[in-house]
């Protein structure tokens, strides 16, 4: 058999097409067709950070309103100018770190690590600046009621920030789950400066600060555990 021989084998071979009963093509395409609906697009980018950092200012505010604004009445101008905006900054950071971990391919301004990482960072070293009362009277009753009233209001931030964002798509379930919990922590962290007037450095360095990362933590677990409990049920099947 010559070459030209092999070739005309071959073609004939790929131009060659199995006989299909229409009805069953029909029959399939009826099927997908009728399953597919419409997908109402997501909103821009801008309108989700702008409901996040909203959502987060008014919990944080509902919060310091329902426990007593004895924090923000006790500050000082400068303490007021410093310490707002530097969270509002990293409110609308987190929330947009939080949108873009939703988006996948969307351009990411920095990661949930490092947007933590920084916020702990300044914050830290803004409150170090401003409160030069160095004692520790009741540091650990006192530290341990602002961390768990900071902890309880990320919940209700955490949970509508979820009901904004739960129509994206995380690539990385753990990182998103991450972002939103630093972001709800920042809702807790802004409360507390709202409200609590315990203005020692230690206090607010260590305990006001921690609900950071422990709400970013929470929101990591929860999801790895739901991760973990769905594995679990598919293996048993």
């Amino acid at each position: 058999m010559r070459d030209g021989d092999i070739d005309d084998v071959l073609k004939q071979a790929a131009g060659s097409t199995p006989d299909i009963d229409p009805a069953i093509l029909a029959r399939i395409s009826g099927s997908i067709g009728g399953s597919l609906r419409a997908v109402r697009p997501l909103p821009p980018q801008w309108v989700q950070v702008t409901a996040l950092v909203l959502v987060c200012v008014a919990v944080a505010s509902a919060g310091g309103t329902l426990l007593g604004l004895h924090g923000i009445q006790k500050m000082s101008a400068t303490e007021i100018g410093l310490i707002l905006p530097i969270l509002g900054i990293f409110i609308w950071l987190a929330a947009a770190v939080s949108v873009s971990e939703m988006i996948p391919g969307s351009r990411r301004r920095t990661s949930p690590r490092i947007m933590l990482a920084s916020a702990c960072v300044t914050l830290t070293a803004v409150f170090a600046l401003l409160f030069h009362d160095h004692g520790t009277e009741d540091f650990i009753p006192q530290g341990v009621a602002c961390l768990t009233a900071g902890l309880i209001l990320a919940i209700p931030a955490a949970f509508v920030s979820w009901l904004i964002l739960r129509r994206g798509y995380a690539v990385d379930s753990l990182a998103a789950a991450f972002a939103q919990g630093v972001l709800a922590g920042l809702a807790g962290v802004g409360m507390l400066e709202l409200h609590c007037p315990n203005f020692e450095a230690l206090h607010v360095m260590v305990w006001h600060t921690a609900v950071l990362p422990l709400s970013g933590a929470a929101g990591a677990l929860l999801v790895w555990s739901s991760r973990s409990l769905r594995r679990k049920a598919r293996d048993r099947r």
